[in-house]
């Protein structure tokens, strides 16, 4: 049932289920397959939908309902169709906050894709490293997150709940799935980049500007690893509507520290980061998918 919203109250924060069916239904006439797999392609990700074969593009701006990316450099579109050997959607970057919306329109994709019948959701990001152990060029395997602008009241469930979607007080305890983290963790010794992959804590700012260096040490101080301006609300819908979730963050800049030492965000330096791993991230998440295909996780993947 449906909550709804005490008199006079903005709905802002309101996408009623049928409004979101609509989406779904309206994506899924226009597609030869249903897919099982749901992909956010964040940074370093994004040569995996060139890996997708009978592949149907769909741009954001012709689905009626569904917002559009407003971010520069950002293709803007769903591409659907087989990659190793499942059915899977993938989105062409996300929506941010900093973007104008909503948390409740950047995550709104969440909730379309389970009203398409996709169970798992993989989501990458580009993020700047706090642990001082961490090299630009790291891939983070998301264990937890911190979610700050969720901590302040602002989450893409504030407002009515409908339980259709999910219950009114979600558990957060295993948001990015244990046994997804493991076969990760073995597909990187298989390919020889165990030394570069970590496994981490993963802190969600609203942006669009950078961490202060006062910001900075304060995360680090509380067990941040990695901290960038997308995601959490994305894995909060996902664990909210019942799906199981594997992410991770490409370390694209350092963050600064200290004030004798002082770290620059560039964004030229970052897209040439986002390329030269972009095809490591792309065969890590193959891997992932064709163990799945095999049953090698239990018949059950999220990627």
């Amino acid at each position: 049932m449906a909550e709804k919203y005490p008199t006079g109250k903005s709905e802002e924060n309101h996408i009623p289920y049928e409004a979101v069916k609509a989406i779904a239904d309206n994506i899924l006439s226009r597609i030869q397959v249903k897919p099982v797999i749901g992909i956010i392609c964040g940074s370093g990700l994004g040569s995996l939908t060139e890996a997708i074969t009978n592949a149907q593009n769909i741009e954001y701006k012709d689905i009626p309902g569904f917002p559009v990316s407003t971010a520069a450099g950002h293709a803007g579109r769903l591409v659907i169709g087989m990659l190793e050997g499942l059915p899977v959607l993938a989105m062409q970057e996300h929506f941010h906050y900093y973007e104008g919306y909503p948390l409740i329109k950047c995550a709104l994709p969440v909730r379309v894709m389970k009203l398409m019948g996709i169970e798992y959701l993989l989501v990458t990001n580009a993020a700047s490293g706090i642990n001082p152990a961490y090299k630009v060029g790291d891939i983070m395997l998301i264990r937890d997150h911190i979610n700050f602008v969720g901590i302040s009241g602002n989450s893409p469930l504030r407002g009515p709940n409908d339980e259709r979607f999910g219950p009114r007080f979600p558990p957060m305890t295993d948001a990015f799935d244990p046994a997804l983290i493991t076969r990760a963790l073995g597909i990187a010794e298989e390919m020889s980049i165990q030394n570069v992959v970590k496994v981490g804590t993963y802190c969600f700012i609203g942006g669009p500007n950078h961490e202060s260096i006062a910001e900075c040490k304060m995360l680090h101080t509380v067990g941040v690893d990695a901290v960038g301006m997308s995601t959490a609300h994305e894995v909060v819908t996902a664990q909210h509507c019942g799906l199981k979730v594997f992410a991770l963050s490409l370390i694209t800049s350092k963050a600064s520290l200290d004030y004798e030492k002082k770290e620059y965000a560039n964004h030229a330096e970052v897209v040439s980061v986002e390329k030269s791993r972009e095809s490591t991230c792309s065969e890590l998440m193959c891997r992932m998918i064709k163990s799945a295909e095999s049953g090698a996780l239990v018949a059950q993947i999220i990627i």
